[in-house]
Protein backbone atom coordinates (compact mmCIF):
# COMPACT_ATOMS: atom_id res chain seq x y z
CA UNK A 1 0.00 0.00 0.00
CA UNK A 2 1.34 3.46 -0.91
CA UNK A 3 1.93 6.17 1.65
CA UNK A 4 -0.83 8.30 0.15
CA UNK A 5 -3.23 5.36 0.19
CA UNK A 6 -2.40 4.61 3.81
CA UNK A 7 -2.94 8.25 4.80
CA UNK A 8 -6.26 8.31 2.94
CA UNK A 9 -7.43 5.16 4.75
CA UNK A 10 -6.40 6.67 8.07
CA UNK A 11 -8.44 9.82 7.32
CA UNK A 12 -11.41 7.63 6.49
CA UNK A 13 -10.96 5.84 9.82
CA UNK A 14 -10.96 9.21 11.58
CA UNK A 15 -14.16 10.18 9.78
CA UNK A 16 -15.84 6.88 10.71
CA UNK A 17 -14.81 7.31 14.35
CA UNK A 18 -16.11 10.90 14.35
CA UNK A 19 -19.49 9.81 12.99
CA UNK A 20 -19.54 6.96 15.49
CA UNK A 21 -19.01 9.43 18.36
CA UNK A 22 -21.92 11.53 17.07
CA UNK A 23 -24.06 8.39 16.98
CA UNK A 24 -23.07 7.56 20.57
CA UNK A 25 -24.04 11.07 21.70
CA UNK A 26 -27.38 10.87 19.91
CA UNK A 27 -28.06 7.45 21.42
CA UNK A 28 -27.25 8.78 24.90
CA UNK A 29 -29.81 11.59 24.45
CA UNK A 30 -32.39 9.11 23.21
CA UNK A 31 -31.74 6.74 26.10
CA UNK A 32 -32.10 9.58 28.63
CA UNK A 33 -35.60 10.25 27.33
CA UNK A 34 -36.49 6.56 26.99
CA UNK A 35 -34.48 4.19 29.24
CA UNK A 36 -35.94 1.14 27.46
CA UNK A 37 -34.48 2.04 24.07
CA UNK A 38 -32.07 -0.53 22.67
CA UNK A 39 -28.70 0.23 21.01
CA UNK A 40 -28.79 0.68 17.25
CA UNK A 41 -27.40 -2.02 15.03
CA UNK A 42 -24.77 0.42 13.75
CA UNK A 43 -23.27 0.69 17.23
CA UNK A 44 -23.59 -2.96 18.22
CA UNK A 45 -20.59 -4.74 19.67
CA UNK A 46 -18.36 -6.01 16.83
CA UNK A 47 -18.26 -9.79 17.18
CA UNK A 48 -15.50 -10.28 14.64
CA UNK A 49 -12.51 -8.01 14.55
CA UNK A 50 -11.81 -6.09 11.37
CA UNK A 51 -8.29 -6.81 10.21
CA UNK A 52 -6.05 -4.03 11.48
CA UNK A 53 -4.25 -1.99 8.85
CA UNK A 54 -1.23 -1.94 11.12
CA UNK A 55 -0.72 -5.53 12.38
CA UNK A 56 2.94 -4.73 12.96
CA UNK A 57 2.03 -1.97 15.42
CA UNK A 58 -0.52 -4.24 17.09
CA UNK A 59 2.13 -6.90 17.67
CA UNK A 60 4.52 -4.31 19.08
CA UNK A 61 1.95 -3.02 21.56
CA UNK A 62 1.05 -6.54 22.65
CA UNK A 63 4.68 -7.36 23.41
CA UNK A 64 5.42 -7.97 27.09
CA UNK A 65 8.76 -6.24 26.60
CA UNK A 66 7.07 -2.92 25.76
CA UNK A 67 8.78 -0.37 28.05
CA UNK A 68 5.72 0.74 30.01
CA UNK A 69 6.90 -0.40 33.42
CA UNK A 70 3.96 -2.78 33.91
CA UNK A 71 6.34 -5.35 35.41
CA UNK A 72 6.58 -3.13 38.51
CA UNK A 73 2.87 -3.44 39.32
CA UNK A 74 0.90 -6.45 40.53
CA UNK A 75 -2.50 -4.71 40.21
CA UNK A 76 -3.35 -5.56 43.80
CA UNK A 77 -2.26 -9.21 43.65
CA UNK A 78 0.50 -8.87 46.25
CA UNK A 79 -1.86 -7.24 48.75
CA UNK A 80 -4.60 -9.74 47.89
CA UNK A 81 -2.27 -12.61 48.77
CA UNK A 82 -1.17 -10.93 52.00
CA UNK A 83 -4.81 -10.51 53.05
CA UNK A 84 -5.62 -14.15 52.29
CA UNK A 85 -3.09 -16.05 54.40
CA UNK A 86 -3.35 -19.77 53.86
CA UNK A 87 -1.13 -22.83 53.81
CA UNK A 88 -2.14 -23.43 50.21
CA UNK A 89 -1.94 -20.58 47.70
CA UNK A 90 -5.31 -19.64 46.19
CA UNK A 91 -5.85 -20.25 42.44
CA UNK A 92 -5.02 -17.28 40.23
CA UNK A 93 -8.18 -17.36 38.07
CA UNK A 94 -10.57 -15.78 40.63
CA UNK A 95 -8.27 -12.82 41.23
CA UNK A 96 -7.54 -12.43 37.51
CA UNK A 97 -11.27 -12.30 36.84
CA UNK A 98 -11.70 -9.56 39.46
CA UNK A 99 -8.74 -7.62 38.05
CA UNK A 100 -10.18 -7.73 34.52
CA UNK A 101 -13.63 -6.73 35.78
CA UNK A 102 -12.09 -3.76 37.58
CA UNK A 103 -10.27 -2.68 34.41
CA UNK A 104 -13.37 -3.09 32.27
CA UNK A 105 -15.66 -1.07 34.53
CA UNK A 106 -13.23 1.72 35.42
CA UNK A 107 -10.91 2.21 32.42
CA UNK A 108 -12.49 0.63 29.34
CA UNK A 109 -15.25 3.28 28.95
CA UNK A 110 -12.57 5.98 28.90
CA UNK A 111 -10.55 4.03 26.33
CA UNK A 112 -13.53 3.64 24.01
CA UNK A 113 -14.58 7.27 24.38
CA UNK A 114 -11.05 8.55 23.73
CA UNK A 115 -10.75 6.35 20.64
CA UNK A 116 -14.04 7.61 19.24
CA UNK A 117 -13.18 11.27 19.90
CA UNK A 118 -9.44 11.96 20.35
CA UNK A 119 -10.10 15.70 20.68
CA UNK A 120 -11.47 14.99 24.17
CA UNK A 121 -8.21 13.44 25.37
CA UNK A 122 -7.32 16.19 27.85
CA UNK A 123 -10.85 16.31 29.28
CA UNK A 124 -10.97 12.53 29.62
CA UNK A 125 -7.58 12.52 31.32
CA UNK A 126 -8.75 15.07 33.90
CA UNK A 127 -12.06 13.27 34.45
CA UNK A 128 -10.43 9.88 34.93
CA UNK A 129 -7.94 11.39 37.37
CA UNK A 130 -10.83 12.78 39.43
CA UNK A 131 -12.74 9.48 39.36
CA UNK A 132 -9.95 7.11 40.46
CA UNK A 133 -10.33 7.03 44.22
CA UNK A 134 -7.45 4.72 45.08
CA UNK A 135 -4.17 6.65 45.07
CA UNK A 136 -2.15 3.50 44.35
CA UNK A 137 -4.21 2.71 41.25
CA UNK A 138 -4.02 6.35 40.18
CA UNK A 139 -0.24 6.34 40.45
CA UNK A 140 0.08 3.10 38.45
CA UNK A 141 -2.20 4.38 35.68
CA UNK A 142 -0.31 7.68 35.40
CA UNK A 143 3.09 5.98 35.36
CA UNK A 144 2.15 3.66 32.49
CA UNK A 145 0.33 6.37 30.56
CA UNK A 146 3.28 8.75 30.68
CA UNK A 147 5.60 5.90 29.68
CA UNK A 148 3.40 5.23 26.64
CA UNK A 149 3.46 8.94 25.75
CA UNK A 150 7.26 8.87 25.89
CA UNK A 151 7.27 5.75 23.69
CA UNK A 152 4.96 7.49 21.22
CA UNK A 153 7.14 10.58 21.11
CA UNK A 154 10.43 8.75 20.67
CA UNK A 155 9.45 5.74 18.58
CA UNK A 156 6.01 5.78 16.95
CA UNK A 157 5.29 9.42 16.10
CA UNK A 158 7.66 9.53 13.12
CA UNK A 159 5.72 6.72 11.41
CA UNK A 160 2.34 8.49 11.55
CA UNK A 161 0.83 11.34 9.54
CA UNK A 162 0.97 14.42 11.81
CA UNK A 163 -2.30 15.68 10.29
CA UNK A 164 -4.40 12.93 11.86
CA UNK A 165 -6.79 14.02 14.61
CA UNK A 166 -5.33 11.45 16.99
CA UNK A 167 -1.75 12.55 16.27
CA UNK A 168 -2.73 16.18 16.88
CA UNK A 169 -4.36 15.26 20.20
CA UNK A 170 -1.18 13.50 21.34
CA UNK A 171 0.97 16.41 20.20
CA UNK A 172 -1.20 18.84 22.16
CA UNK A 173 -1.07 16.85 25.37
CA UNK A 174 2.71 16.48 25.04
CA UNK A 175 3.04 20.25 24.71
CA UNK A 176 0.82 20.80 27.76
CA UNK A 177 2.69 18.18 29.74
CA UNK A 178 5.98 19.93 29.15
CA UNK A 179 4.46 23.34 29.88
CA UNK A 180 2.65 22.39 33.08
CA UNK A 181 4.09 20.49 36.05
CA UNK A 182 3.01 16.89 36.47
CA UNK A 183 0.43 15.95 39.08
CA UNK A 184 3.17 14.43 41.23
CA UNK A 185 5.48 17.46 41.08
CA UNK A 186 5.97 19.54 44.26
CA UNK A 187 4.70 22.70 42.56
CA UNK A 188 1.71 21.15 40.83
CA UNK A 189 -0.86 23.21 42.72
CA UNK A 190 -2.27 26.10 40.72
CA UNK A 191 -5.23 27.41 38.78
CA UNK A 192 -4.61 25.16 35.77
CA UNK A 193 -4.88 21.42 36.24
CA UNK A 194 -1.64 19.55 35.51
CA UNK A 195 -1.57 16.90 32.82
CA UNK A 196 -1.60 13.45 34.42
CA UNK A 197 -1.51 11.21 31.36
CA UNK A 198 -3.63 8.25 32.44
CA UNK A 199 -3.03 4.97 30.66
CA UNK A 200 -6.43 4.08 29.15
CA UNK A 201 -7.18 7.27 27.14
CA UNK A 202 -3.54 7.61 26.04
CA UNK A 203 -3.55 3.98 24.87
CA UNK A 204 -6.75 4.58 22.89
CA UNK A 205 -5.45 7.59 21.00
CA UNK A 206 -2.04 6.02 20.31
CA UNK A 207 -3.62 2.86 18.90
CA UNK A 208 -6.00 4.89 16.76
CA UNK A 209 -3.10 6.94 15.40
CA UNK A 210 -1.33 3.69 14.51
CA UNK A 211 -4.34 2.48 12.54
CA UNK A 212 -5.43 -0.22 14.99
CA UNK A 213 -9.17 -0.90 15.10
CA UNK A 214 -11.16 0.03 18.19
CA UNK A 215 -11.95 -3.60 19.00
CA UNK A 216 -8.32 -4.69 18.67
CA UNK A 217 -7.27 -1.73 20.80
CA UNK A 218 -9.67 -2.69 23.60
CA UNK A 219 -8.89 -6.41 23.40
CA UNK A 220 -5.11 -5.98 23.54
CA UNK A 221 -5.50 -3.48 26.40
CA UNK A 222 -7.38 -6.12 28.41
CA UNK A 223 -5.06 -8.94 27.36
CA UNK A 224 -1.95 -6.94 28.32
CA UNK A 225 -3.45 -6.41 31.77
CA UNK A 226 -4.01 -10.14 32.13
CA UNK A 227 -0.40 -10.78 31.08
CA UNK A 228 0.87 -8.27 33.64
CA UNK A 229 -1.14 -9.89 36.45
CA UNK A 230 0.05 -13.37 35.49
CA UNK A 231 3.64 -12.15 35.22
CA UNK A 232 3.35 -10.80 38.76
CA UNK A 233 1.84 -14.11 39.86
CA UNK A 234 4.87 -15.99 38.48
CA UNK A 235 7.29 -13.71 40.32
CA UNK A 236 5.23 -14.04 43.49
CA UNK A 237 5.46 -17.85 43.16
CA UNK A 238 1.69 -18.23 42.90
CA UNK A 239 1.90 -20.07 39.57
CA UNK A 240 4.68 -21.38 37.40
CA UNK A 241 5.54 -19.96 33.96
CA UNK A 242 3.89 -22.85 32.09
CA UNK A 243 0.72 -22.60 34.14
CA UNK A 244 0.62 -18.86 33.47
CA UNK A 245 0.89 -19.50 29.72
CA UNK A 246 -1.85 -22.13 29.99
CA UNK A 247 -4.16 -19.51 31.52
CA UNK A 248 -3.23 -16.98 28.81
CA UNK A 249 -3.95 -19.50 26.08
CA UNK A 250 -7.16 -20.81 27.62
CA UNK A 251 -10.60 -20.36 26.17
CA UNK A 252 -11.72 -19.16 29.60
CA UNK A 253 -9.57 -16.01 29.37
CA UNK A 254 -10.67 -15.23 25.82
CA UNK A 255 -14.31 -15.59 26.80
CA UNK A 256 -13.80 -13.52 29.95
CA UNK A 257 -12.33 -10.64 27.96
CA UNK A 258 -15.01 -10.85 25.27
CA UNK A 259 -17.85 -10.86 27.81
CA UNK A 260 -16.43 -7.88 29.72
CA UNK A 261 -15.85 -5.92 26.52
CA UNK A 262 -19.38 -6.57 25.31
CA UNK A 263 -20.89 -5.67 28.70
CA UNK A 264 -19.07 -2.33 28.79
CA UNK A 265 -19.07 -1.43 25.09
CA UNK A 266 -21.87 1.14 25.43
CA UNK A 267 -21.07 2.37 28.94
CA UNK A 268 -20.56 6.14 29.04
CA UNK A 269 -17.83 7.61 31.20
CA UNK A 270 -20.54 9.06 33.47
CA UNK A 271 -21.58 5.49 34.29
CA UNK A 272 -18.06 4.09 34.72
CA UNK A 273 -17.11 3.03 38.22
CA UNK A 274 -15.37 0.46 40.35
CA UNK A 275 -17.07 -2.87 39.77
CA UNK A 276 -15.05 -4.62 42.50
CA UNK A 277 -14.89 -2.31 45.57
CA UNK A 278 -12.62 -4.73 47.42
CA UNK A 279 -9.95 -4.16 44.75
CA UNK A 280 -9.54 -0.55 45.90
CA UNK A 281 -9.07 -1.80 49.46
CA UNK A 282 -6.44 -4.35 48.46
CA UNK A 283 -4.55 -1.86 46.33
CA UNK A 284 -4.91 0.94 48.86
CA UNK A 285 -3.46 -1.22 51.62
CA UNK A 286 -0.51 -2.31 49.51
CA UNK A 287 1.75 0.39 50.96
CA UNK A 288 0.96 -0.91 54.47
CA UNK A 289 2.47 -4.34 53.80
CA UNK A 290 5.48 -5.20 55.93
CA UNK A 291 7.46 -6.20 52.85
CA UNK A 292 6.62 -5.92 49.17
CA UNK A 293 8.26 -6.44 45.78
CA UNK A 294 5.80 -4.49 43.61
CA UNK A 295 4.67 -0.85 43.43
CA UNK A 296 0.99 -1.83 43.54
Amino acid sequence: MSVSGSAENRLLQDEVARLESLLIAAYAKLKSSDPLVQPTTLQSFPVHSVTSQRPHALLLLSDSALPLGSFAFSSGLESYLAHHPACKLPPIEPFLSLALQTLATTSLPYLLTAYRDPSQLRVLDDTLDACILCHVAKRASAAQGRALLTLWERAFRATVDAGLESAKALANILVEMKKLPSATSPGAAGFEMPVVGHFAPIWAVVTRALGITIRDSAYVFMLNHAKAVLSAAVRASVVGPYQAQAVLGSGWLREEIEVLMQANWHVAIEDAGQGVPAMDLWMGRHEMLYSRIFNS
